[in-house]
């Protein structure tokens, strides 16, 4: 008979061994069967299309009405592939995309608590850290699947739709049709590494609450108050400490000259961010009594 496994720290059961508890290949299928998942997907895959008929009704972006965007790749959506994808990652890089990374990793340890099946994890017996990082890997890998899902979808439909081409650029010239992909994958890394602190703020609140809608809300919500205190010019150079601020360098990598401070900067400030919430979230979490 085998010996049973002590949870404190005694004697384990022949065989067993903490690393290999909850594989991410089977987290990774428990949650591309969610339909929350296949949800999600499924709305990025949508977008591009949705825009392709809007631009069809409305007519050629250019010729849309006054006001200064910070960027304008809106107005040469149509001009190529390689710009409606794009504009696709324009429109959705401030708030849509935001939507994935907190529902992936908000939605991670709260829901199963909110399923009374976490404790049953933890006595499988899963160590906590193995249990957090297995879903934290899986929500990330995930958050930027959807990420890579978008531009992808759109660099197909615009290449039916408008051709294949260079980039042609708002504030003049264009970038060859070579250099498109490789500066798009550019955008899409950063546009992850921004969401870092978003996903921080969905996964600490995660092991907060028993409430996944509360964690995926929180999460949101809070990068609106961020938004929002970007907006507010009066607190000046503050601005530069908060995540919101850089969330559009990106458009420095769709330049003639690839221009790196912004983005550098804005990555170091998200980086920051979502360390310390991913050490909270762990370290909170290995000490809370888990109870549902």
């Amino acid at each position: 008979m085998s010996a049973a496994v002590d949870l404190t720290g005694g004697a384990v059961a022949p065989g067993y061994r903490a690393r290999h508890t909850l594989p991410l290949r089977v987290e990774a299928v428990r949650q591309l069967r969610r339909r929350r998942t296949l949800l999600m997907g499924g709305v990025l895959a949508a977008l591009p299309f949705i825009l392709i008929v809007a631009f069809a009704i409305g007519g050629t972006p250019g010729s849309r009405g006054g006001g200064s965007d910070r960027i304008t790749l809106m107005d040469t959506a149509t001009a190529s592939a390689a710009n409606f994808a794009a504009t696709c990652l324009f429109v959705s890089a401030g708030f849509l995309l935001v939507v994935p990374v907190a529902l992936f990793c908000g939605d991670t340890v709260a829901s199963e608590a909110s399923w009374s099946s976490l404790r049953y994890l933890l006595a499988a017996p899963v160590p906590r850290a193995r249990l957090l990082w297995s879903k934290l890997v899986v929500a990330l890998g995930f958050s930027l699947a959807a990420m890579v899902l978008l531009p992808l979808v759109a660099l197909a439909a615009g290449a039916v739709a408008y051709g294949w081409g260079p980039l042609e650029l708002p504030t003049g010239g264009a970038l060859a049709a070579s250099q498109t992909v490789p500066r798009l994958a550019l955008v899409v890394a950063f546009v992850f590494v921004s969401q870092l602190v978003t996903a921080g703020l969905a996964f600490w609140l995660s092991t907060k609450t028993d409430a996944p809608l509360g964690a995926v809300g929180g999460a949101v919500g809070l990068t609106i108050v961020g938004n929002v205190l970007d907006a507010v010019t009066a607190l000046g150079s503050w601005r530069e400490f908060l995540p919101a601020h850089w969330q559009f360098a990106w458009a420095d990598a769709l330049q003639p000259e690839l221009e790196w401070g912004g983005m550098a900067k804005g990555a170091a400030v998200s980086v920051t961010y979502a360390l310390i919430l991913f050490a909270l979230a762990f370290r909170g979490f290995s000490r809370k009594d888990i109870v549902s």
